[in-house]
């Protein structure tokens, strides 16, 4: 029996993968995204619930009759807690219950816990804050070396990935970006589809109560001629993209 510490869950999730399913969210993450709309997961140490895998399993099988789709672990960043989510995930996958990890790559090194994560993982939905590393250190405070390694080991074992990419004006909005990550998307070969996903602020609540400033107050949605812009750098190289 492993101990996570879980932020929070829902159990009627639709964003989340495919299908309806059950989201778990963890605590912790070392990204700090300008537009994060789930501030209050960041501290590892403190805010969420210390709970064992095996709490978090009977919850999810009570409602597994209203699960078409199975579970989705998300956070925060779920890496961080590699052992937990392996322990869960084999505990599911025992009963025929489809995993998805949510995860932004942020792992520094593939230890065994995350090869092990990875063998009772069915999808991996990969955030890339952005393709050009200086302008992912602008926008989340840290690079992006460690995603790309983590997709590279995703294409390694050809483990069924979709890539989220958020549109934010300043920072992912322009088309010039969109195709370097179609170029790397394309060399993973094991990614089914990308979404495409506009920025918004409904976080910004969360901000406000941990008393921080959210730098992105006077940024607007992208337009949808912005959007498809970007769907067509991925249209190009025959990549599936949606938004």
């Amino acid at each position: 029996m492993s101990l996570g510490r879980v932020h929070s869950m829902d159990s009627f999730g639709t964003v989340d993968g495919p299908g309806i399913r059950y989201v778990v969210f963890m605590q912790g993450c070392q990204m700090r995204c300008r537009y994060c709309h789930n501030r209050d997961t960041w501290d590892l140490r403190e805010g969420g619930e210390l709970i064992s895998h095996e709490e978090v399993l009977d919850k999810i099988l009570k409602v597994r009759n209203f699960l078409t789709g199975g579970v989705t672990v998300t956070g925060g960043e779920p890496l961080l807690q590699a052992e937990f989510v392996a322990d869960l995930f084999q505990a599911l996958k025992k009963h025929g219950i489809h995993t998805c990890l949510d995860s932004n790559g942020f792992a520094k090194q593939i230890t065994p816990e995350v090869k092990r994560l990875l063998t009772y993982t069915d999808l991996v939905m990969l955030d890339i804050k952005h393709p050009d590393e200086q302008m992912h250190q602008k926008l989340t405070y840290v690079s992006g070396e460690y995603t790309r390694k983590f997709a590279m080991y995703l294409k390694e074992l050809n483990k069924t990935t979709w890539i989220r990419y958020v549109v934010v004006e300043g920072y992912t909005v322009d088309p010039i970006y969109a195709a370097m990550l179609a170029e790397f998307v394309e060399n993973m070969g094991c990614v089914e589809k990308v979404e495409i996903l506009p920025y918004h602020s409904l976080g910004v609540h969360k901000w406000d109560a941990f008393k921080e400033q959210y730098e992105l107050q006077s940024v607007r949605p992208p337009s949808n001629e912005q959007l498809d812009a970007i769907k067509t750098e991925f249209d190009q190289r025959g990549i599936s993209a949606a938004y």
